[in-house]
């Protein structure tokens, strides 16, 4: 198999969401209303949990985190994507194809992985909670944070050092609006069958397992707070069920999108478009909703500062 120096493809085509112009108008216009209204309330959930000090606990520190993985991931392929609109052809470079998915995977993962802890800090509060304040200390939060950000990368490398090592001699036409591992196999010019295994093994499979076993995580406590006074057991299932709703919105397209072989299906670039954009952004703003403390923070800050 050839090196990626032997690689002659330098750019990559993006054939985009669409091949009608009034309907890539139309997703123009209504992503730009999306990210007006939810880019803004993600950065002040950032920011409330930044600045108010009533809000210590590890579960706003992790919701801050995951703000912030939400807001940046949805940077890589939404602000191209939305130029790529409003243009006939849809070009990008070889390297920026493969730094776009290095970061795609990076913060992809991170957040995954993120979920996974967060899941560990609600498991701790409520099924023994009088070891909580002591075990889920600033030290071990910000190791947990360090170490989701590490598996993101080690996940990303692995994803982006098998793509290097394939050649790229032509077609160059990416069915899809930004780059993507499915994709990009797709058009490299050797076999690619163990590729793939591996991409699945290494995307798929562990999206799977994790999606698995956050679920079975959430039914553990749930079955545990069943015999709880009404008040704690409401919050407790609240929490759990705001958890579980992020869980399905970044799980889903992911296990959709990763775990089937690599072959195009009709759905592909829909659920590409909520995995990439849409979810992102929604995911803190679902949690924030149903968080009353959360609530009542960022209203006094911006009462704060209208006022002032």
């Amino acid at each position: 198999m050839e090196t990626q120096n032997s690689t002659l493809v330098t750019e990559f085509i993006l054939l985009g969401l669409t091949q009608s112009q009034d309907a890539q108008l139309l997703i123009f216009v209504l992503l730009s209303v999306f990210y007006l209204i939810i880019l803004p309330g993600n950065l002040l959930i950032i920011f409330t949990i930044r600045l108010d000090h009533g809000l210590t606990a590890p579960l706003y520190f992790f919701l801050g985190n995951l703000a912030f993985l939400d807001v940046s991931y949805s940077f890589i392929v939404a602000p191209r994507m939305l130029v790529d609109l409003l243009f006939e052809k849809k070009v990008i470079s070889y390297r920026s194809c493969i730094t776009q998915l290095f970061f795609l995977h990076f913060l992809g993962a991170g957040e995954m992985f993120l979920l996974v802890v967060m899941a560990f800090d609600r498991y701790i509060a409520i099924c023994h909670p009088l070891y909580y304040s002591t075990l889920m200390n600033p030290r071990l939060c910000c190791a947990l944070l360090l170490a989701l950000w590490l598996g993101g990368f080690a996940h990303s490398i692995v994803q982006v050092a098998l793509i290097l090592y394939l050649p790229f001699c032509g077609p160059n036409q990416l069915d899809n609006f930004f780059c993507d591992v499915p994709q990009v196999i797709k058009l490299a010019c050797t076999d690619t069958f163990v590729v793939e295994l591996l991409m699945v093994s290494n995307s798929g499979l562990l999206t799977l397992l994790c999606f698995l076993g956050l679920l079975s995580s959430y039914a553990v406590i749930l079955c545990h707070v069943k015999g709880r006074s009404s008040e704690g057991k409401n919050k407790a299932v609240s929490t759990c069920i705001t958890h579980v709703i992020i869980v399905f919105l970044m799980f889903g397209p992911a296990i959709f999108i990763y775990t089937h072989p690599f072959q195009a299906l009709a759905a592909d670039k829909v659920v590409s478009l909520f995995h990439t954009v849409i979810f992102p952004l929604l995911n803190p703003v679902i949690y924030t909703l149903r968080n009353q403390e959360v609530k009542a923070s960022m209203r006094k800050m911006l009462t704060h500062y209208v006022v002032c």
